[in-house]
């Protein structure tokens, strides 16, 4: 796939939608031990109400209309994680407005837009054990392989927002938690990875595997 239209995006969202329900009962899990244990059942509502809006909102702007599913996700599932990822997605979108379609550079452009958009909702930063260790890792990994690769593809900064998720997965392990009920169990969270930066890893993922199909 060269670039996403407007048109692409109730498949990419399905695609985020079948991530989150095939991960439901995992990120349950992993909440149960540092959270209310209804990380993976918010996840899975809220992105499966996504595809259907997307594929009868009138916006026309791919840019705009990411971020009115932003807007849905933070309504759909009023938690914490519902809105930092819904703010992530309206600043991502506001990012790439007017661009038309998504290719590399817009792609990047997207998750460090998504970033800044946790950032200035969660009024958190890189290294805290949030969701944005994820994101932003996204976003750098996006960032480096369009400074690296002059001939850059979709396909080519999917991957690479991929593998940054999940290396910034990886790092909250060493990290000490400064939110929630994490915070609280210091202890219980020692080498344990961040559930919410899971989630941002999933979304990633299945970003990528649909710009892959």
């Amino acid at each position: 796939m060269e670039k996403l239209t407007r048109a692409e995006l109730p498949g990419l969202f399905a695609s985020a939608a079948k991530m989150m329900a095939e991960k439901a009962e995992e990120l349950g899990k992993m909440d149960a031990l540092l959270g209310d244990g209804d990380l993976g059942l918010t996840m899975k509502k809220g992105f499966e109400a996504l595809p259907a809006l997307l594929q009868n909102l009138p916006e026309a702007d791919v840019g705009l209309a990411i971020a009115k599913a932003g807007m849905t996700l933070s309504s759909t599932i009023p938690s914490t994680m519902g809105f930092l990822m819904g703010s992530g997605l309206m600043s991502g979108g506001k990012a790439v407005s007017g661009a038309g379609e998504i290719g590399a550079v817009e792609y990047a452009a997207f998750w460090r837009g998504f970033a800044e958009g946790i950032i200035k909702r969660g009024k958190c930063a890189p290294g805290d054990c949030t969701v944005l260790d994820a994101i932003d890792a996204a976003a750098v990994g996006a960032e480096e392989y369009l400074h690296k690769s002059p001939d850059a593809s979709l396909a080519g900064a999917a991957a690479a927002a991929r593998d940054g998720a999940l290396a910034g997965v990886e790092s909250t392990r060493q990290m000490i938690p400064k939110f929630g009920k994490a915070a609280v169990h210091q202890a219980t969270s020692a080498g344990v990875i961040d559930q919410g930066a899971y989630a941002g890893y999933c979304l990633a993922a299945a970003f990528c595997r649909y710009v892959e199909s």
